[in-house]
């Protein structure tokens, strides 16, 4: 079996969801999904495929490592190069399964859980009175969601005084005043309260504080018991996150915005995290993101994957979360969003009571509906064509 051809579509949703379909001349196909590479990764699809024509797709981790190599001065360590390459990977994987017959897990290594938990992105916006938040917890709650995630930097830089149209924060600044502090204290105890103890409660500040602002707030925040605090300083620096994470027992989660098993490097074995959340359809895909999971074993870190994919991509991140030991939760995107299950032929929900079930369909599992989703087509962009 030869790899034939690799075409590429994209759609709309959180952000471009880019589809990579690779065909070959034995008539078997594989669908895989990447995000957060931008047209720029489009681009680069178009230029390495030519390496990937005539191969043999069951060599995966080889023709990924290939690529990336004949690329490492093109930023073949991190960025729109590794997401290019990572929607790749899982075609190729999806591709595996059916030509064999067995589902991803199966070529993983086989499943430690049948049931993959998964926690929803939640909007709580800056001014809901205490009946809507409740709303918002009583929909997930409806959904049999064990876990939610909320923002609490919503809104941080667009207050104003009352006397000024100025703004009162400065964006660029990292420092969060006594106003902004006790306004994210604020809002988690408000949350917390309508959650109540029978779901955990993860909070996300993307980035966005400095050293001092970000051990103040966490420390305020130990009496919540929060599942973790999401990227509370930037992620360039890997010594600035082990010390907030140092200076609090709030579980410190990070990961999203490093690629491969190098970028992890450094946040797992300084240990400067308490849980790490690589995006699996970004960083480099399933092979990878198991190795990044098998060396955060080894610091008994677990494995949380940040992940805003449609449902194929989702799934195919579910079949790494099976085959690890060390798997906590994965996130579910999506929730306000209405073409979550119309995208995929199976029209079915792959999140029900708040756990994906894995089968034994051949692949990841899933398949794309075209004509649904070339109705979200990103503009400006072609669709699964031969250029």
């Amino acid at each position: 079996m030869k790899i034939t051809s690799v075409k590429t579509a994209a759609t709309m949703g959180h952000g471009m969801h880019l589809w990579v379909r690779i065909e070959t001349d034995a008539g078997v196909t594989g669908l895989g999904e990447c995000v957060h590479g931008g047209v720029q990764a489009i681009a680069i699809i178009h230029e390495v495929r030519r390496h990937l024509i005539g191969r043999d797709p069951f060599a995966i981790d080889a023709l990924f490592e290939d690529i990336r190599r004949r690329h490492v001065f093109d930023g073949g360590f991190a960025g729109a190069l590794i997401t290019a390459l990572t929607g790749i990977e899982i075609a190729l994987w999806d591709l595996k399964g059916k030509a064999l017959g067995v589902p991803v897990y199966e070529l993983l290594g086989g499943k430690f859980r049948d049931k993959i938990r998964v926690y929803a992105d939640c909007q709580v916006e800056p001014g809901m009175d205490d009946g809507e938040i409740q709303q918002v917890v009583d929909t997930v709650l409806q959904r049999g969601f064990t876990a939610f995630k909320i923002d609490l930097d919503i809104g941080a830089y667009t207050g104003r005084r009352a006397d000024s149209v100025e703004p009162l924060f400065d964006r660029f600044n990292y420092t969060a005043g006594e106003r902004e502090h006790d306004r994210m204290v604020e809002l988690v105890d408000r949350v917390t309260r309508a959650a109540g103890k029978d779901i955990a409660v993860a909070a996300d500040i993307h980035t966005r504080l400095d050293v001092p602002s970000a051990i103040r707030l966490a420390k305020s925040l130990e009496a919540y018991h929060l599942l973790w605090l999401e990227e509370p300083v930037p992620p360039e620096n890997i010594d600035a996150m082990r010390e907030v994470k140092q200076a609090t027992s709030v579980p410190i989660c990070a990961g999203e915005n490093l690629y491969l098993r190098h970028g992890f490097r450094d946040l797992i074995i300084k240990q400067a995290v308490d849980i790490i959340m690589p995006d699996i359809p970004k960083c480099g895909g399933l092979s990878e993101c198991r190795k990044i999971a098998n060396l955060a074993e080894l610091y008994y870190i677990p494995f949380a994957p940040h992940n805003v994919a449609s449902p194929i991509g989702t799934l195919a991140s579910a079949h790494v979360c099976a085959t690890i030991p060390n798997f906590l939760v994965i996130e579910f995107h999506w929730l306000h969003r209405d073409y979550w299950t119309t995208i995929i032929q199976e029209k079915t929900d792959i999140i029900q009571n708040g756990f994906i079930t894995l089968t034994d369909r051949p692949g990841i599992g899933l398949d794309l509906d075209e004509d649904v989703a070339r109705q979200h087509q990103y503009p400006g962009t072609g669709w699964f064509e031969d250029v």
